[in-house]
């Protein structure tokens, strides 16, 4: 018998344009649910939808919640702190203990880069990657897709600076491979140190200089991942503020900033920058809820994302 293809969004790469295109269009008919008094939808009532998260999160984590809710589906919040976990028990194992509650999605969040590939083998759950280590966070993207076409009107021919540490960003990655999908323009800025080495292979654009904001229509701001950083990438954070801080001004008139958050306000942005009308970062966070339903959506009953996943045998 040939192996089972199950529906998963396990990175950016699963994704044809039809597919980011059909999610943005889906996740606009979502949005207007949000403006009616009784913003609950009976789409998915009955489903069960599993948050497995290894990595503290704010955004991620309350907004696919809440997009399961919104869509009436129950919901499981797993928290690596608190759990089994703490006592040693295996992802595999994790997920072998979950799929018991037959759920129909688990969400998962893990500082390994493959950790959700793992949980799509060991259970009959639909994946979603909602970041694997330095590797992908394919919601991310999508969200940032949508702020962007909205604000803008287009995603074909946009030009944008992804600017800042780039080396230690899953949404970084994801975010180059979603806009060359669309057709839009990305060039990476920021210190050698923290750009990766061939990273204009992608089909990307590289600057050292912070000169290349004034030559694009959107300026997405990295957070500094001190965390991820095992050595010293730049001299001082007062050093690469001076540097590359995205300031009132380096930004034009015209141009929109964007920020995944959480941000390091006097870092790797200004304050005055994060508050202007130019900020779409409230925006982004809006945004992540109506794709993320849109992705619950699309996976439980809409045909795409399909991605062939053998089944793991379980002793």
């Amino acid at each position: 018998m040939s192996e089972p293809t199950r529906r998963h969004l396990l990175g950016v790469g699963d994704l044809t344009r039809a597919d980011a295109e059909r999610l943005l269009d889906t996740a606009r008919a979502l949005e207007r649910s949000l403006d009616r008094e009784v913003k609950k939808l009976p789409t998915l009532r009955g489903r069960l939808v599993v948050n497995l998260f290894y990595e503290s999160s704010t955004r991620t984590l309350s907004s696919f919640e809440l997009a399961a809710k919104r869509l009436s589906a129950d919901t499981m919040v797993l928290r690596a702190s608190g759990s089994s976990v703490d006592k040693g028990e295996s992802l595999r194992d994790t997920a072998l203990t979950l799929a018991a509650y037959d759920p129909d999605v688990i969400v998962i969040r893990h500082p390994h880069i493959g950790a959700p590939h793992l949980v799509a083998g060991a259970t009959a759950a639909h994946v979603v990657n909602a970041g694997d280590g330095k590797h992908q966070h394919p919601t991310q993207a999508l969200l940032d897709l949508f702020t962007i076409r909205e604000s803008l009107g287009r995603l074909e021919g946009v030009t944008v600076a992804i600017v800042g540490d780039v080396l230690h960003s899953r949404v970084a990655r994801s975010l180059v491979e979603a806009l060359l999908l669309v057709g839009a323009e990305p060039v990476l800025v920021g210190p050698p140190t923290l750009l990766p080495r061939r990273i204009e292979a992608l089909g990307c654009d590289v600057s050292h200089s912070i000169d290349a904001l004034g030559d694009v229509e959107v300026v997405y701001v990295l957070r500094m991942q001190a965390e991820r950083m095992e050595s010293a990438y730049v001299p001082s954070l007062r050093e690469y503020t001076a540097l590359y801080g995205v300031t009132p001004e380096r930004v034009r008139p015209g141009q929109v900033v964007m920020h995944p958050g959480p941000m390091n306000r006097g870092v790797e942005i200004d304050p005055r920058v994060a508050d202007s009308g130019a900020s779409l970062v409230t925006a982004q966070v809006r945004s992540g809820l109506v794709v993320r339903m849109a992705v619950l959506y699309d996976l439980l009953t809409a045909p795409g994302l399909r991605v062939a996943v053998p089944v793991m045998e379980v002793a």
